[in-house]
């Protein structure tokens, strides 16, 4: 498993009986997590004095319950694999989220070395993040030294991960935003001849474009790496796709990508993502992501 274990603002405090408990810089939260099956006894004192809890609804959805949460807040994240401080404008909005995946970090500091590397040997290096959400990855990838094009269907979210980038310095980076079905964006970039020597996907399990197309992770997500692989790179560094879908487990994304990888050689590795949990000592599993890399 990969750990992200290098959070100074973020941290899983306990879990118990479908929910988490964390802490979000100043403010704790509870929100579900359908990972955790077991219980166990709520003894810290944040289960009953959190600044907010979302709960969820037995006819699907939820809704939140604010204590004294704002409407908007930061957390920031550094290692020496970025070389700088990113920040992070976070708020509570649909389906439980907060605008921020924190396990997301230890693929942010995986890649991050390969392009620092690369840009130190004297390389420029191009990188594409389909599905790119608030920007995180965008955000890391820049840090190292990469030209980035950040693509996600929802105008909001880019506009979102703009924020982001102003906050962390990043206004004047290199990076192009793109608000555009994923898919189709690919296709395109084939048709004009541009490559990219790292690709980063976070597709959501299902989802639409914002001319109504739909996406459907298990019946898209073969035919899409297959795709992407067209516009890396004669000469590329790596190849990330994250999943949250439980179907996808890691030996089905080394599958995947191996298969439409091999003509570039290099190496496949697959493993569940997780976030360590203050009051037990483990790990909370968070999705699996596959890697590619030379």
């Amino acid at each position: 498993m990969w750990i992200a274990d290098k959070w100074k603002d973020y941290e899983v405090l306990d879990t118990s009986a479908g929910e988490k408990l964390e802490r979000w810089g100043g403010y704790l939260l509870v929100r579900p997590d359908p990972q955790v099956i077991w219980s166990t006894p709520k003894r810290l004192p944040g289960w009953k004095h959190c600044s907010a809890h979302y709960h969820r609804s037995k006819k699907g959805g939820g809704e939140w319950e604010f204590f004294d949460l704002p409407e908007q807040w930061d957390i920031s994240y550094r290692s020496p694999a970025i070389g700088r401080t990113l920040t992070f404008h976070l708020k509570p909005f649909s389906f439980k989220h907060t605008g921020l995946f924190p396990e997301q970090a230890v693929n942010w500091d995986w890649f991050a070395e390969k392009i620092r590397d690369a840009v130190a040997a004297g390389r420029s290096v191009k990188v594409l993040n389909l599905f790119a959400y608030t920007g995180g990855a965008t955000l890391a990838a820049a840090s190292a030294g990469a030209a980035v094009t950040h693509v996600d269907a929802s105008k909001g979210m880019v506009g979102w991960a703009k924020e982001n980038a102003a906050a962390s310095g990043l206004a004047d980076a290199p990076i192009r935003w793109l608000v555009d079905d994923c898919v189709k964006f690919v296709e395109r970039e084939i048709r004009r001849g541009n490559h990219y020597d790292g690709i980063i996907m976070d597709p959501p399990s299902y989802g639409r474009g914002p001319k109504g197309e739909i996406w459907k992770i298990e019946d898209s997500i073969h035919s899409f790496i297959r795709l992407c692989a067209g516009l890396l790179s004669g000469d590329p560094l790596f190849f990330l796709v994250n999943s949250y879908t439980t179907g996808l487990a890691p030996a089905v994304l080394t599958y995947l990508i191996s298969t439409e990888l091999r003509r570039f050689g290099g190496h496949v590795d697959s493993q569940e993502i997780g976030l360590p949990v203050t009051a037990s000592g483990l790990i909370l599993p968070c999705g699996a992501s596959g890697r590619w890399e030379r």
